[in-house]
């Protein structure tokens, strides 16, 4: 492995592929990395080694906090995430620890953030495959969905898109979010909660 200070960063935005998954709840990683991608004046296209698309860049302000980023879309489907993000970190020469997986979160009421290493997958399974594949020692940047109403299912409501209230501030949120990641990269885990864990 290169010096981990050195070290690119692999920022993993969870997800589904395909048009009729993109507006979901579910999707909400696939968003945050597309803004980081616009941001860095990047497009997405198919890693060679992985079912993914990727961008290349460098992140962050200009000097020793700019850093070389691979942002992640796994293309495998949300609970085989694991084989393609392992494929990217080994292809990169990514320390696990600068790995990022951006993803929505139940527990957490909507648009609300909480950044963290390492933990459970408290059911989601994109982590679950994650954390299979490579161990729960990376970074994720949850962003909540709150819980379904009434006695509308997990699966079901992860899989419909945001409603319009919710579409209202939509892009407040994941804009603070692709700023949270920023942060993480740049400055490191502490200063990235203090700032973002609402």
């Amino acid at each position: 492995m290169t010096d981990d200070a050195n070290a690119p960063w692999l920022i993993v935005g969870l997800g589904n592929p395909g048009p009729e998954y993109a507006a979901n709840r579910h999707n909400v990683g696939f968003m945050v990395v597309d803004l980081l991608a616009d941001r860095i004046g990047g497009k997405f296209k198919r890693a060679q080694k992985a079912q993914a698309q990727v961008v290349e860049g460098r992140m962050g302000p200009p000097g020793p906090a700019n850093r070389r980023v691979i942002l992640a879309k796994p293309m495998s489907y949300m609970n085989l995430s694991g084989g393609p993000v392992t494929a990217l970190r080994d292809f990169y020469k990514v320390p696990t620890a600068h790995v990022v997986a951006v993803h929505d979160e139940l527990d957490i009421d909507y648009g609300v953030l909480r950044l963290k290493v390492g933990g459970g997958d408290n059911g989601h399974n994109g982590l679950k495959s994650m954390t299979k594949a490579m161990g729960a020692d990376y970074h994720r940047v949850r962003f909540g969905i709150g819980r379904p109403p009434g006695r509308m299912q997990v699966a079901d409501f992860v899989l419909k898109d945001f409603s319009s209230t919710e579409r209202k501030e939509l892009d407040y949120f994941v804009d603070r979010a692709a700023d949270s990641v920023e942060c993480l990269v740049a400055e490191g885990l502490e200063r990235a909660q203090s700032a973002y864990n609402s």
